[in-house]
């Protein structure tokens, strides 16, 4: 759904960037807090995780899969980058991944970038959060349940993303078109894609669950279960002076932070980056090349007509290719691997910046920095 220039027009593109602008100025404060907080020293965690996040989010965009007759999809990311990592980092993950796409293999026009962070980051990254943590808040604390949150939330994002995109064509669409119809293909191709988008986002989400719980931001406080007290059996409950035994929690909602205190990050890093340089690498080469569901409504209701020529398409890595390699699987291949270092490379340098500057935050003189049980009267 990457919006091209000549789309929208520059009163509106001008408007859009200036939401994206304060979008990512809001992120980067609370990113502070995603990245720089939580149970166990999870918000530590967060940002090498969140570099690999957008590294995935890249790598997987390349993988068009068939949704109908000449159309294909994408995953758009940021369902499950706010699942993961927060909605403020999510928003930063796929806000990167858009700007070297545009800038390196122009994918979504430069004029168009604050219309797509917009549309394709901030919308996503709101509606799937809203509606995964509103199933949690009324679901059992379970792991499959946070598993299936997301899938909906993912489903959910893609055709809201269509509406979002419909009402700023509707602001400044450049072609003069039925909006009635551009809105109905919309919607309807990108339920399907949503239905591609949530198998993937559910996949990742549940393979994260599965291993390491603590690292899924989105739901921590729900696989993190509280200790019961029960009465111990040793003792008399009616004694004074008697103490009740905690009792584990069930393995299924095993505290997430105390898993992360014992458990180093790096397997799960290698591992994920592993699976996403193969998919760059090499999986991308078997991606459908129809057009995905923005192009062809657009080309099939007009919207395509004032599109203009990427100010990058004379980049060595535009239409992810290498420029120069003849072989079209190693040239493809070759550009994803330096798309998602090069992604990996700036998110990482990003998150690791908020970060720090959390931490080199002046503490509030007026907080107590030392916390402890209440003396007890003699």
């Amino acid at each position: 759904m990457h919006v091209p220039d000549g789309f929208i027009d520059a009163p509106v593109s001008a408007g859009t960037g200036v939401v994206a602008a304060a979008a990512l100025a809001v992120s980067l404060r609370g990113a502070r807090r995603e990245l720089g907080g939580g149970p166990g020293g999870a918000g530590e965690r967060t940002a090498p995780l969140a570099g690999l996040v957008a590294a995935f989010i890249f790598a997987v965009q390349m993988l068009n899969f068939p949704v109908a007759a000449g159309t294909s999809g994408h995953l758009l990311g940021g369902a499950l980058a706010a699942i993961l990592v927060g909605p403020y980092t999510g928003v930063l993950c796929v806000s990167v991944v858009l700007l070297l796409q545009g800038v390196l293999f122009a994918d979504g026009g430069l004029t168009a970038l604050g219309t797509n962070i917009t549309d394709m980051g901030v919308v996503t990254v709101l509606v799937a959060y809203a509606v995964f943590r509103g199933l949690l808040r009324v679901l059992p604390r379970r792991r499959s349940v946070v598993t299936g949150a997301s899938f909906v939330a993912a489903l959910v994002s893609v055709p809201a993303a269509a509406v979002a995109f419909t009402a700023l064509y509707a602001l400044g669409g450049t072609t003069d078109v039925s909006l009635g119809k551009v809105f109905g293909a919309m919607v309807g191709v990108h339920v399907l894609i949503g239905i591609g988008e949530a198998v993937i986002t559910a996949a990742t989400v549940g393979a994260v669950v599965a291993v390491r719980p603590d690292l899924v931001h989105g739901a921590r406080d729900r696989l993190a279960a509280p200790l019961e007290l029960r009465p111990s059996p040793l003792s008399d409950p009616a004694a004074p002076g008697a103490e009740p035994r905690p009792t584990a929690a069930p393995a299924d909602t095993a505290p997430a932070a105390a898993a992360g205190r014992r458990r180093s990050l790096r397997p799960l890093w290698i591992a994920g980056l592993a699976v996403t340089l193969a998919c760059a690498g090499g999986l991308s080469f078997y991606a459908s090349s129809d057009p995905d569901g923005l192009e062809k409504v657009a080309a099939d209701n007009g919207i395509d007509k004032q599109a203009e020529d990427h100010a990058a398409e004379d980049s060595p890595l535009a239409d992810y290719g290498v420029e120069d390699i003849a072989d079209a699987r190693l040239s493809g291949g070759l550009a994803g691997v330096i798309g998602v270092g090069a992604t990996l490379v700036v998110g990482s340098g990003v998150f690791l910046a908020v970060r720090r500057r959390n931490s080199a935050a002046p503490v509030d003189a007026g907080a107590s920095t030392v916390s402890g049980p209440p003396a007890t009267e003699r």
